[in-house]
């Protein structure tokens, strides 16, 4: 997770100037396009809201045609120099990228200048082997936990989506098994997975605890010895536990899993436009800046493969 950073003492409450505004209005744009809550909150809102905005304020900045190239140039410096990795400062500027284009769009700028992004160091990230995956779900202490690392390990579902799974979540039809996912700004989508897996979730689903919830896995509260729906942060401690019993060597999260899974399937030769429906993306945008690591040899692989059948 992206590390947060203040760039400025917390002053009272001013009044709202046009930049202000402008982002007011810039992230209700984003919600009306439909983008998760939890992605304009964190995502847009606190770069731009938390940063950008104080920052702007102690530059004397009230109005959008104020944001020249030599002001921009400032603001990311500024970012830059802070003890953050250079992904950490991507995703901070390219909101206020994002937010001068529509500034632009709406008229409150005859020509938007552009915050420059850093470069990123395009480095392969540390991958799961399906070895190391089967050694996770063999360490698990419950039928529960090794059906959720074997579902992030064949799916490359976001771990919010596995804890949002609700009774009767797989379905059939003439290929094979799927699950009903319900992604990312409410979109529904179905993924395939192995018989053999859709059958340990519906064994899995007969044996569960009862509950008043619908939704698939659930976890006891201590202090009423109630079941509720099992929580992100619940996985992920899970995740951390199980890594440890199987002597897995390097830090295991859920979105490791994804990364995993979209990697092998690139190297297998998966249609991108296949692994973005399967992953809940709606362009490639993500699946080219996430997975430029795949190398020379896999691009050769894949050509072979194609010529050879």
């Amino acid at each position: 997770m992206a590390r947060k950073i203040a760039l400025t003492v917390e002053k009272p409450q001013r009044q709202q100037t046009p930049l202000d505004l402008l982002v007011d209005d810039y992230l209700a744009s984003c919600r009306a396009r439909n983008l998760a809550f939890k992605t304009v909150q964190d995502n847009y809102g606190y770069p731009l809201r938390s940063l950008f905005l104080p920052w702007a304020a102690d530059q004397g900045i009230t109005e959008p045609s104020e944001l020249t190239q030599r002001v921009l140039d400032r603001f990311t410096a500024r970012i830059v120099s802070n003890p953050i990795s250079e992904w950490t400062a991507h995703s901070y500027i390219r909101p206020v990228r994002q937010l001068l284009k529509y500034a632009e769009r709406m008229g409150d700028v005859d020509k938007a200048a552009v915050a420059q992004l850093p470069r990123l160091n395009r480095r392969a990230p540390n991958l799961l082997t399906r070895e190391e995956i089967d050694s996770l779900e063999y360490a698990a202490d419950s039928e529960r936990d090794k059906v959720i690392v074997r579902i992030l390990g064949d799916t490359g579902m976001r771990v919010g989506e596995v804890c949002k799974l609700t009774l009767n979540a797989t379905t059939r039809q003439e290929r094979g098994p799927l699950l009903r996912v319900n992604g990312k700004g409410g979109d529904q989508r179905l993924v395939p997975i192995r018989p053999e897996l859709a059958r340990r979730i519906e064994r899995y689903q007969r044996s569960r605890p009862k509950a008043t919830s619908d939704q698939l896995f659930l976890s006891r509260r201590c202090m009423r010895g109630e079941y509720q729906p099992i929580t992100s942060s619940a996985v992920r401690q899970m995740l951390r536990n199980v890594m440890h019993r199987a002597g897995v060597n390097k830090r295991v999260y859920p979105h490791l899993f994804r990364h995993s899974f979209a990697t092998e399937a690139l190297r297998r030769g998966m249609n991108p436009v296949v692994l973005a429906k399967i992953l809940g993306h709606r362009s490639l945008q993500m699946i080219d800046r996430v997975y430029s690591h795949l190398n020379t040899d896999d691009a050769y692989d894949a050509v072979m493969r194609m010529l050879t059948t």
